[in-house]
């Protein structure tokens, strides 16, 4: 039976355009060994390690006159040296230079005819640090539990774990003749696929907390969202395919001890204080900003499910963000208060069902920005926040100590700049992928989001 690509999956290669990569990726900075960098030994890691996923061996083949979905397929030319890849920056390379090659790395699309990923190990950072940049296609992120390839080399002690020796042997190729008469095999086996499709709709609208009549709610609360136009913004432009990446680091103690003062969570204090930069930073470029000032942020939160996929779910709530309230106490209330209600009312729904009702929500934390309708994310919401909860413990690969680990989550159509960020080991690092052309100030941005988390500090007793 043909290894087929979900109608979700499919969907990330038909929305890809040359200003819309569909791509997610990260940056992992690390502390050089006594040793150095050694490419040849993350080489084998990755070669090591690769049988746990193999997903990354394969590519993608599709069916003669699209009669069907795509199919993944074994690559029999699979080399690793070819999506590992080596860089380096001038010595001493600094951390700007590192944000332009991680900027320029992201804005390129991947190769089609190869497995959908590919990682830069990026030497002669300053201070005896090296990185390592990664993308993988959303085609191969297939839910929650799916392994991003930059995991594969990472350990929990500086000595590499050992793994079962892999004697992985690529299986046929099919031909054209072969994908064409699986296709109607398919067709043939399982002639009520839509009606399928609708039964696991309804149970898992049954499933979901507060029933079926709560669900319904939550979709007649986004279809209202949908009618109310998100704010006009500078964040909505056409889009290039250049990028900037921009980079903030900051202390998860921080956020805690705000959460104790204030109340609310973590995440609230996350979202207040972007909002405090986002408002600063409309403040810089001479935008009318007003008390009744709002930019719209599409954030995807990890909601509990019932049965057994409890805690695979993922709901993407639609918060206004006060930008126009100058107070940094108040704005953390009002965004407190609105996602509060978004989990009280019962009125989130579970990605995996709007996936089966109309393909608006992706199954994985930070993809959940890019795997949105591309046509309708400039009218719903004005940028993506995505906040992952990272090991707090320090990772290591190849026995270099990580340092940071920044996610890269991509443009949606129409949006100038995404916002992710990544707790690891007691501090929060954000990843901000901007458009090149209309996001010259990224930089300024992630400042202030410093700034934003140091005047909430501040309030704190």
């Amino acid at each position: 039976m043909a290894d087929r690509l979900s109608p979700l999956d499919v969907s990330f290669l038909y929305l890809e355009e040359p200003s819309t990569p569909m791509h997610v990726g990260s940056v992992m900075v690390f502390a050089d060994t006594a040793e150095g960098v050694e490419y040849e030994r993350l080489c084998e890691l990755i070669t090591e390690r690769i049988a746990g996923v193999p997903r990354y061996r394969q590519k993608i083949r599709w069916v003669p006159g699209r009669l069907a979905s795509p199919v993944w397929v074994d690559d029999p030319s699979f080399d690793v040296s070819y999506h590992v890849r080596r860089s380096a920056l001038p010595k001493p390379g600094s951390d700007a230079q590192l944000r332009e090659l991680v900027a320029r790395v992201q804005s390129r699309h991947l190769d089609r005819s190869r497995p959908l990923w590919e990682m830069y190990v990026v030497e002669g950072l300053s201070d005896n640090r090296f990185a390592i940049i990664s993308k993988t296609h959303h085609a191969m992120v297939d839910g929650l539990a799916a392994v991003d390839i930059g995991q594969l080399i990472l350990d929990a002690t500086p000595n590499p774990r050992t793994t079962p020796a892999d004697r992985w042997q690529p299986e046929p190729e099919p031909s054209s003749l072969d994908l064409v008469g699986d296709a109607v095999l398919d067709y043939v086996r399982r002639p009520t696929a839509v009606v399928d499709v609708a039964r696991a709709t309804a149970n898992d609208l049954r499933s979901l907390p507060g029933k079926a009549a709560h669900t319904l709610l939550g979709l007649a609360d986004m279809a209202r969202t949908a009618v109310r136009l998100a704010p006009d913004s500078p964040l909505n432009v056409d889009i290039r395919e250049q990028r900037r990446f921009g980079s903030a680091i900051t202390e998860l103690d921080d956020y805690k001890r705000i959460r104790k003062q204030h109340g609310g969570t973590v995440n609230d204090a996350v979202l207040a204080t972007v909002t405090g930069a986002l408002r600063q930073f409309l403040l810089t470029r001479g935008e009318q900003v007003d008390p009744r000032s709002e930019i719209r942020a599409m954030v995807p939160v990890s909601v509990q499910g019932g049965g057994s996929t409890a805690g695979n779910h993922v709901s993407s709530f639609y918060v206004d963000l006060p930008v126009g309230e100058s107070n940094p106490v108040v704005r953390l209330h009002q965004v407190s208060y609105a996602m509060r209600a978004h989990k009280e009312s019962g009125q989130s729904v579970a990605a995996d069902t709007l996936v089966a009702i109309g393909g608006f929500a992706p199954p994985t934390l930070h993809a959940l920005g890019a795997r949105v309708a591309s046509g309708l994310s400039r009218r719903l919401f004005n940028t993506v926040i995505t906040n992952v909860p990272g090991p707090q413990f320090p990772l290591y690969a190849a026995g270099a100590l990580m340092l940071q680990a920044y996610p890269v989550v991509p443009l949606a159509k129409g949006q100038a700049v995404s916002i992710g960020l990544t707790s690891y080991n007691g501090g929060v690092d954000y990843g901000l992928l901007a458009d090149r052309d209309s996001m010259p100030d990224v930089d300024l941005l992630a400042g202030l989001i410093e700034e934003s988390l140091a005047e909430l500090v501040e309030t704190v007793r």
